[in-house]
């Protein structure tokens, strides 16, 4: 078993307009604050109120609104700029993954004498930083509690691990009240996008007694997620039937925040493996939501783990609801699998890449990109380059 070794700096705010409190929080960091956002949440007013909230407390606030969804990791050198120039004493990160991921690097990148390129070709790690606040919208962030950030390097749109100072991220503000309904029949991919990471750290070779303990509760609330959005009757612990006051689970978002902050504190105890790897890279390459490549890669990659942790994966199929008394331990964990394959099938989300309208052809550096990803080397077998791609190639 893997040493366990916590250290939570954030000061995390949970629960129903919590975003309320966001001024008292980062008045202490100084007076002037780049919001670094994204040009979407303007629709529902969002924006304005996180502005009203921050200004109320005699902020001032240095808009930076300009992050595109497919943003490369040199968006951040103008937001960066822009922190530099009006001397910000913080930046306050607030949108989807990619957004938090622009407005962390900003925060160094802001104060840093190394250039973009040195972080992201790994020749320099910077210790200074200006002290960031995050309050995400949407997306399971495995890094939010640990200390890296995902990037999309500009020159090849590969994705890439920077190693970020200790202690940058100092608030962590999550709030169900800022989800936005997920529309279509593809809103269970966040489901299945949390599920991946959560069972990829579960089975990782860094788990521990703590990261499993968590996980094992955000994977119980993912799949209870996947099987309201599929109909099925959902059985409700106490803690569960306190949060939904009488609703439906998945109605309400603070079910998928709890499963969220679950996830992120077990990713950062241990570690997420090849499916999320392949999943930011195949999102880092091509107009590809995360969620839905993730969704795709998670029977495959469920497969490889049944192979290599058998006993997880039935605890695993247990957690999702499976009674798996009766069966042997291979046979549980193979449940795991063919439950998450029905219920995409109910749901009927993508479950092929070649649907994104990709080429098959073009996906190997998609899959040596991802192998390069530092956090791969701690999946319970040794992926290479071609592992990756062959997990691609069945995926397609």
């Amino acid at each position: 078993m893997a040493d366990t070794v916590l250290r939570l700096d954030p000061e995390v705010i949970i629960g129903l307009d919590t975003v309320n409190r966001a001024g008292s929080f980062c008045s202490t960091r100084g007076q002037k604050v780049l919001l670094a956002t994204e040009q979407g949440l303007y629709e529902n007013k969002l924006i304005e109120r996180l502005i009203k909230v921050l200004e109320d407390v005699g902020l001032q606030i240095i808009l930076y609104d300009e992050i595109p969804a497919q943003a490369t990791a040199d968006v951040s050198e103008n937001a960066a700029s822009l922190a530099k120039g009006a001397c910000c004493d913080m930046v306050l990160g607030f949108g989807g993954l990619r957004t938090q991921y622009i407005a962390k690097l900003a925060s160094i990148l802001a104060v840093s004498q190394h250039g973009l390129f040195e972080l992201l070709d790994g020749k320099k790690e910077e210790t200074a930083f200006l002290p960031y606040a995050a309050v995400p919208i949407a997306g399971g962030d495995p890094f939010l509690f640990s200390d890296y950030i995902i990037a999309v390097d500009p020159r090849d749109r590969s994705t890439k691990l920077i190693k970020c100072p200790r202690s940058l991220c100092q608030v962590v503000i999550l709030d169900p009240s800022l989800s936005e309904p997920i529309g279509g029949k593809f809103a269970p991919t966040a489901a299945f996008d949390g599920l991946c990471i959560s069972v990829e750290a579960y089975c990782s070779q860094k788990s521990s007694f703590f990261s499993d303990a968590l996980l094992e509760q955000a994977i119980s609330l993912y799949a209870k997620m996947m099987h309201s959005y599929a109909g099925t009757p959902v059985e409700l612990d106490a803690e569960d039937r306190a949060s939904s006051s009488g609703q439906h689970i998945f109605d309400l978002p603070g079910i998928s925040v709890h499963a969220t902050l679950l996830m992120a504190l077990g990713a950062s105890a241990s570690a997420p493996g090849i499916g999320a790897a392949l999943a930011y890279a195949l999102n880092g390459k091509f107009p590809v939501a995360k969620s839905w490549c993730a969704t795709v890669l998670l029977p495959y990659v469920m497969e490889k783990l049944v192979s290599s942790r058998p006993e997880k994966m039935a605890k695993v199929a247990a957690l999702m609801g499976e009674n798996v008394a009766a069966f042997s331990t291979s046979e549980a964990a193979n449940m795991a699998v063919e439950m998450v394959r029905s219920r995409m099938g109910q749901l009927q989300v993508p479950a092929r890449l070649k649907d994104f309208n990709l080429s098959l052809d073009r996906l190997v550096p998609t899959a040596e990109a991802a192998r390069k990803l530092e956090f791969v080397s701690f999946s319970p077998w040794t992926v290479s380059s071609e592992d990756a791609y062959d997990l691609l190639k069945q995926a397609f």
